[in-house]
This record gives structure tokens, sequence and C-alpha cells, in this order.
């Protein structure tokens, strides 16, 4: 199977200290792939790297086999690859819709003079906008709260808002940066439902994860990071037995 996302020789150093040494990651198209290490492995530097949010001093990030790592994270979302945040950001005083909304792409109401050229034409586009996000809020479970204050959200919802406002773009690949933490287990259990229904749909996913039964249970392969570098890569069976996982993760 392609890689739909590939990192090679990614570094990254802050005052001398190197968060990324050298590492690598590949994401097979159509696939989940996890992303762990211990606190502090680099995990969440690298997320960075691979969406343009910190520029890399080496290496190359290439998506749909294109080279990325020049671009601005705009362009790489318009591309089809979007992130989601281990904190969880919503517009607190703007509606669940709302927020949703913002998640909408290339619109033609974006461009001054098409709001009196266009006018029907973005009156159509605004429909199906918002037809797509209360198709989203329904399948997440938030639809009732479509008209709440986003601020009214518990954290797991949260969570669900930011990685439904990451499918407004219609994304090929989503980066999610800890989506079970801090989370009820029958939220986090919905969450994962979430996932494999829309890769079911033919999104591709990268996770990080301390909750190594969410890793395990999801993940179709499984790469590990320690002080910056690759330290393992295999599916969950094999990581979850390699002896240098368990020392440098799990502490054994």
């Amino acid at each position: 199977m392609s890689a739909i996302l590939s990192a090679n020789g990614l570094v990254k150093t802050f005052g001398g200290i190197h968060a990324v040494d050298r590492a690598n990651l590949e994401v097979a198209t159509g696939s989940i792939t996890g992303l762990i290490g211990p606190n502090g492995a680099g995990k969440t530097t690298f997320f960075n790297l691979l969406s343009n949010f910190i520029e890399p001093d080496a290496g190359e990030v290439h998506f749909k086999g294109d080279r990325i790592d020049r671009l601005p994270p705009h362009r790489i979302a318009r591309k089809g690859m979007v992130r989601t945040f281990q904190v969880a950001r919503a517009l607190s005083r703007m509606s669940v819709l709302e927020n949703l909304l913002l998640g909408t792409q290339n619109q033609s109401g974006e461009k001054f003079w098409n709001v009196w050229l266009k006018s029907k034409q973005i009156a159509i586009e605004e429909k199906q906008s918002r037809d797509r996000a209360m198709e989203i809020l329904d399948s997440i479970g938030l639809i009732q709260k479509a008209n709440d204050y986003a601020g009214g959200l518990s954290g797991g919802q949260r969570k669900l808002l930011e990685i439904g406002r990451a499918m407004m773009t219609k994304p090929e690949l989503i980066l999610l940066d800890e989506p079970a933490a801090g989370v009820n287990p029958t939220l986090i259990n919905q969450i994962c439902e979430y996932i494999q229904y829309w890769n079911r749909q033919g999104v591709s996913f990268l996770i990080i994860e301390h909750n190594m039964d969410v890793i395990m249970g999801l993940c179709d392969r499984v790469w590990v990071l320690a002080e910056g570098r690759n330290l393992a890569v295999g599916n969950p069976e094999e990581v979850q037995k390699d002896s240098k996982v368990l020392e440098a993760y799990l502490g054994q």
C-alpha cells in the first residue's frame, strides 16, 4: 500500500537539544497509524514538523508524493492534511454549529466582490456547508447541541467538535494529538468508533496517544519514538512485545 504521508530524516533542535533527531515515519493510504513514546520523546514536536507549525532544521515531509515541509499550514490543509491539538480548541462564544462551519474551505463568499456578483452561488454553498455540518454533528452525537455555546461542552465533547471541524475540510489525512486525553471511558469508546467509521469512508489517520488500549485497538501500524529518534515500528502486537519499547516506554 502506498504512503499518503512520509517523513525522512526530520531534525529539530531547541537551544542545542535535539527534540527530533533524524526521525522517519510513513502513513499508508487508508490506514490508522499510531505514534507513541514516553513523555519527552518528541511526539508533539514531530506532529508540529509534519504539519509545518514548526519548520524542521533538516529533513523532508511528503504528502501524496508532494513535498510540503516548505508550505504554510493553511496550504497543507487545503491539500487534504489537517490536524487537531492535544488541548481541544473551540471558540467558546460561538455555537457548536458555527465552530464546525469555520472548517469550511474555498467558499465563494470569501472573496469580496463575489458577495454581489455570485450571491446565488454563495447561498447554495452556505446551505451545503450547513447541511454537511449538521450531518457531521449528527454522526458524532452533538446534533442536540448544535445551537449551544461551544464553551458549554465537556472536554470530550470538545475533542469530538475539533475532529468534526477537521472533517468539514473533507480531509484525506487527519493528525490526531491525544484524542482520548482527559476523556471519560464511555466517550473514548465513542471517539474510537467515529475514527473507525471515518476511516472506512476513506480518511487516513495518524494518532498520538498515551492510552495504549486505544492505540492497540485502533492502529494498523505503530511507530515508537524515544529521545526524538525512531525506536521501533511494527503492528500493535509486535510493538507490545518489543523489548526496547517495554524498557523505554513501559519502564520494564
